[in-house]
């Protein structure tokens, strides 16, 4: 099949996986940023969490003159084999369809990505078809995964693959002038496939972490949460590593956002989650390469059940409580036009000396 022709971001091994490391943010920037907030014509922390958040990003891009104009967000689309089990009201061409739309700017996040100066960079990394789509950027592994109800979704080393797809986008994106960048995805099903890996990885039991995705009724939710639990006990999840987790019940959609938040913490580029399959793609990029959370940051909690327990397990909050479930990446990009309002300020800052009041003290 031509989409299983392995390019150049294919060679990669679970060898040079396990050799990544990489270097803490820089304590002392954060320091001075949050020195400088205090410096601000205002109250003590008056803009709340986000003086500690622009002090997180100031900490990974190291240093404290913050500038995240040119921003994007790196769209993973992959179909999932799980979807032939009646877990999705929809069918796997509506992944393809969505894709093309993206790639036009006419789909929600194309559309808010716009408004605030962001590019959208959406990803073929396992749409089940043979042919590239327009405006798509081609980086397929597989077309599409296995029903992890009768085999692994994939392979580890397709799983690798796919991480190493998503490390690649970021380092790209870096060489590309991007400041900061976020997670967004497309495929049907992957609320099923976010859900079983979260399952696994946390541990918690399935219904604890599995949710009704784009609209199923209780038969369908039912069905969604049986086929879940019957996979962790055949392939004996529970007892297993990251990469094996992935490679079973994930999707090439998530291994390829891990990889753009390992990516993140290797290059020091902010990465800015968007809902539960980013957040689950975190979880397992912190288990493959411990150290990564501290390069991510948060954007909305949505509405699956499983996101309390990922942002628990990464030690994040989210900031935006809209009760989001598009996915794509919308959620992310909001965060975006909130950060850019905060840094004007921050930016720009009005000092106690610039309107002849005393500077409040911080005790």
């Amino acid at each position: 099949m031509g989409c299983l022709q392995k390019p150049i971001w294919n060679k990669f091994t679970r060898e040079e996986l396990n050799g990544l490391s990489i270097e803490a943010p820089e304590e002392a920037v954060r320091k001075q940023i949050c020195k400088n907030w205090d410096g601000v014509a205002k109250p003590i922390d008056g803009m709340g969490r986000f003086e500690t958040l622009t002090a997180q990003i100031g900490a990974i891009i190291g240093t404290d003159k913050i500038d995240i104009s040119r921003k994007a967000v790196i769209i993973m689309c992959a179909d999932n084999g799980i979807v032939t089990e009646g877990i999705s009201q929809s069918g796997q061409e509506v992944t393809a369809a969505v894709a093309g739309k993206m790639a036009e700017k006419q789909s929600a996040v194309g559309k808010m990505a716009a408004l605030i100066g962001a590019d959208t960079i959406p990803v073929d990394i396992g749409i089940n078809r043979e042919e590239s789509i327009e405006g798509v950027l081609n980086r397929k592994i597989r077309c599409g995964t296995g029903n992890f109800r009768k085999e692994p979704a994939m392979t580890e080393e397709e799983a690798i693959r796919a991480i190493a797809v998503g490390i690649d986008m970021v380092a790209s994106c870096k060489e590309a002038g991007y400041h900061i960048l976020a997670t967004g995805e497309m495929g049907i099903g992957n609320t099923t496939t976010s859900s079983a890996v979260a399952a696994a990885l946390l541990p918690c039991e399935v219904g604890q972490v599995t949710g009704r995705g784009a609209g199923l009724d209780d038969a369908g939710l039912s069905r969604k949460r049986q086929v879940i639990g019957e996979a962790i006990l055949k392939y004996h999840l529970d007892k297993a590593d990251a990469l094996t987790v992935l490679a079973t019940v994930g999707g090439l959609d998530i291994a390829g956002l891990a990889g753009v938040c390992m990516g993140g913490a290797l290059f020091h580029v902010p990465i800015v989650l968007d809902g539960v399959i980013s957040m689950v793609a975190a979880l397992v990029a912190e288990h493959l390469l411990p150290g990564t959370k501290a390069f991510l940051l948060p954007s909305h909690k949505g509405k699956e059940p499983a996101v309390e327990r990922l942002m628990r397990a990464l030690g994040l909050e989210p900031v935006i409580d809209g009760r989001l479930a598009l996915g794509e990446g919308t959620g992310a990009v909001m965060m975006f036009a909130l950060l850019d309002m905060v840094l004007k300020v921050y930016s720009d800052r009005t000092t106690f000396a610039d309107i002849e009041i005393e500077q409040y003290k911080r005790f």
